[in-house]
């Protein structure tokens, strides 16, 4: 299976590589390539128009983000979601994002809490429409938020470093899950740190991320063809060749 590509107009007075990599990574974190789907290098280009470099240069970050996998004389293709990086994911970003909260309601800013407010009430009205890939979108700009009013972008940078697989996730889960409780979970974080309660921030944002915990295990079973062996697989991750 090939993968079908949009017609993407690139801004070419910019550097091309960061641009094929967002889009092609965006498509598999959302699931519009599924795994298994081959991904030519050359048909990329020349959809997209620009030579074969920049290309090559989106497949090796994606290799290295654990998105692509290349098998020899085969070809580059979207890999499996393994579980044991979700995993992995899960924990690193847990632990930086609960000292992140805790350091806010340390200090609470009612302007933040304003702010957060609004993202919330953002999110309510895409859960009520069914509105996923809004959802998640602003899900990602409230949790962005946090770390940059705590003044910690660079650990919110590490954070979105390890979490593509577990965004792979997130798109699946949030098909099928209620949103609303997702958005019941970020009121009560934003509750603490506003009432200045750094346990209680920490404790919500830790129920808030273990969700993927309970929610996973049925996502496996619904889209299998989605997921490595639970254990974690064998597969490798490779630098791609071009095709």
């Amino acid at each position: 299976m090939s993968a079908q590509l949009p017609r993407v107009m690139l801004d070419l007075a910019a550097a091309v590589s960061p641009q094929v990599f967002r889009l092609l990574r965006q498509r598999i974190i959302r699931g519009e390539l599924e795994p298994g789907t081959r991904i030519s290098e050359a048909e990329i280009a020349a959809s997209y128009e620009v030579s074969r470099q920049p290309v090559r240069e989106a497949f090796i970050k994606l290799a290295e983000e654990g998105l692509v996998e290349v098998r020899p004389q085969r070809g580059t293709f979207v890999r499996r979601i393994v579980v044991s990086e979700v995993m992995d994911a899960r924990f690193v970003r847990e632990a930086i994002e609960a000292d992140i909260v805790k350091l806010l309601a340390a200090k609470p800013d009612p302007a933040l809490g304003r702010a957060l407010g609004r993202f919330i009430t953002a999110q309510e009205k895409c859960a009520a429409k069914q509105d996923h890939l809004g959802f998640i979108e602003l899900d990602e700009r409230f949790h962005k938020m946090l770390a940059e009013a705590a003044g910690k972008s660079h650990a919110w940078a590490v954070v979105e470093s390890v979490k593509s697989q577990m965004d792979r996730v997130r798109h699946l889960s949030t098909q099928r899950f209620p949103m609303a409780k997702l958005v019941a979970q970020h009121g009560v974080v934003v509750s603490a740190i506003m009432q200045g309660d750094p346990v209680q921030a920490e404790a919500a944002i830790r129920h808030h991320l273990r969700a993927i915990l309970t929610d996973l295990p049925e996502v496996v079973a619904e889209k299998p063809a989605f997921f490595d062996a639970p254990q974690g697989g064998s597969q490798k991750r490779g630098a791609p060749q071009g095709k």
